[in-house]
């Protein structure tokens, strides 16, 4: 038997109970974890809250984890090798990583090696892979170029900063909240912009012509401003919602998106990361190269209470839980 937080319906954080199940059993082209850590993210927030459609419940959620593996019938990995396991429907169209163990597809698992903290690496898979494809695939991001980051002081905004000023870009990063300007700047960003909502003009006032790229992680609420921002030929890439809106009322692309712009999106997917590129970040953040910025560390039990946190809007930076 294990434990498990199972979102038992569709609702507020209550609606997430801890439970004792059977652990999975193993199928070809499966691989048992033995999960140590994982990541909390906003899209298991809107997946409680009833926004991913054809999600059943109950359901373990969980979009991400780390651990060790407990069974793999195919014997590419090893009992006791180190694995993370990212996306591909997990914890939406079957069980994740909400639990003391999980089964997953071999696709979505990399291995690695490290011997760092469990609750420091439960902050890495899905949020390197975030900003890594945002970044690379979807902004295609190039040193000497401006990179706005709507939404700065989020797990993935801070990174996001990180990772473009190690690749020689001018980053410039926004916050809500004038007490958080201080942690952007500590964090590397060339410019601060305190967010009210429309800061084109602000922009404009520190490049006239826009900037390159903006990495929008705001979403719906702030996209036809931060459209305005760019440059000739710049890319606006929505990854986040932050400001919990799916949807855009009146949007009109030949007028809302400039001439030349590009306005793309970045989902994320499991086959867009390399098992390499994971192993490569996370011996930079053990070497002190990359500063992850972990919020809070919860226990399994305490995941509704996490949940309360996330949808409360409290967090700045990202959220871990530890089994």
């Amino acid at each position: 038997m294990m434990k498990a937080a199972v979102t038992t319906k569709v609702g507020d954080p209550t609606v997430i109970e801890i439970k004792e199940l059977a652990i999975p059993k193993s199928k070809e082209g499966w691989v048992l974890i033995q999960v140590k850590a994982f990541g909390l993210n906003r899209s298991e927030m809107y997946t409680r809250l009833g926004h991913s459609p054809g999600v059943e419940f109950p359901r373990i959620q969980g979009i991400e984890c780390v651990g060790v593996v407990a069974e793999d019938i195919s014997n590419t990995y090893k009992k006791g090798q180190q694995v993370a396991a990212i996306m591909g429907d997990m914890g939406r169209f079957y069980d994740g990583g909400y639990a003391e163990y999980t089964l997953v597809p071999i696709e979505i698992v990399f291995p690695f090696k490290s011997d760092l903290p469990w609750e420091i690496l439960g902050a890495i898979p899905e949020m390197f892979q975030t900003v890594s494809g945002s970044l690379h695939e979807a902004l295609e991001i190039k040193a000497g170029e401006t990179l706005l980051i709507r939404g700065g002081t989020s797990s993935i905004g801070m990174l996001s900063c990180q990772l473009a000023k190690a690749k020689g870009l001018i980053v410039i990063s926004t916050t809500r909240n004038p007490i958080k300007k201080e942690a952007l700047i500590k964090n590397g960003a060339d410019h601060v912009i305190i967010d009210s909502g429309e800061l084109s003009a602000d922009v404009r006032k520190l490049f006239p012509e826009g900037v390159n790229k903006v990495l929008e992680l705001v979403g719906t609420v702030t996209l036809k401003d931060s459209l305005q921002c760019i440059s000739k030929r710049g890319i606006v890439c929505m990854t986040g919602i932050l400001g919990n809106e799916w949807t855009m009322k009146d949007f009109t692309p030949m007028g809302d998106i400039p001439s030349t712009g590009r306005l793309t999106a970045y989902m994320g997917d499991a086959v867009d990361l390399s098992k390499n590129l994971l192993q490569d970040f996370i011996d930079d953040v053990a070497d002190g190269k990359i500063d992850l910025n972990i919020d809070k560390v919860y226990q399994l039990h305490q995941v509704p209470e996490a949940h309360q946190y996330m949808e409360d809007a409290k967090g700045n930076g990202k959220l871990v839980v530890v089994i």
